[in-house]
């Protein structure tokens, strides 16, 4: 019912999506998942048509993805480095029949943004520099980790075409290069739409 609601425009809150995870992921909801609304605004952006292909960079627990492809004809992918996140992730996907999402076990160093066509950033890298809310201890805290991903990510996005979209939500804007234009804001600031100009 509630990926159904979901693709009938319905509102879902954000409890109720979270009841689907188990309950240690369900109480990093709050600080770590993109909220249902958040997740259809910016999916809606990026992905502008059927055969648009959206990377999630640092997916977590998939929520993000999930509602993207539930809320819109596009095509999702989510990139995560743990192997747990990823198996809750398509163990979803599978049992609702979310047939427009993918899930890769990967370090995002390892993964060419030339394969997309429009990028979602939920201030992933912040946990190499953050003690307050760890997800886990798999994560190395580490501020040259944080400088070196966020580096590969301004990089990557650097050389994509021009029209490349990009929206991020809570970011600090260190992995965002020059040739990106910000279009639009929600949220008080915390949720970024950005187009590739030059």
């Amino acid at each position: 019912m509630i990926f159904k609601h979901i693709q009938l425009n319905i509102d879902v809150k954000d409890s109720e999506f979270n009841s689907l995870y188990p309950p240690r992921i369900k109480e990093l909801a709050e600080r770590h998942w993109t909220p249902v609304a958040v997740a259809k605004m910016a999916a809606h952006y990026l992905a502008e048509t059927s055969n648009s292909k959206v990377l999630d960079i640092g997916a977590g627990a998939g929520k993000f993805c999930l509602v993207g492809a539930a809320s819109t004809s596009g095509r999702f992918c989510g990139v995560e480095q743990r192997q747990s996140l990823i198996k809750i992730s398509k163990k979803i996907a599978d049992k609702y029949n979310i047939d427009n999402v993918n899930f890769i076990h990967s370090n995002i160093k390892e993964i060419s943004f030339s394969d997309y066509d429009a990028f979602y950033f939920f201030n992933s890298f912040y946990e190499n520099i953050d003690h307050t809310c760890s997800i886990d201890d798999e994560v190395q805290k580490n501020r040259e980790l944080y400088d070196e991903y966020s580096e590969y990510v301004r990089n990557q996005l650097d050389e994509t075409p021009v029209g490349t979209r990009l929206v991020t939500y809570w970011s600090k804007w260190d992995e965002i290069p020059k040739s990106f234009d910000l279009e639009n804001t929600a949220y008080d600031g915390l949720l970024n739409f950005w187009k590739k100009v030059i």
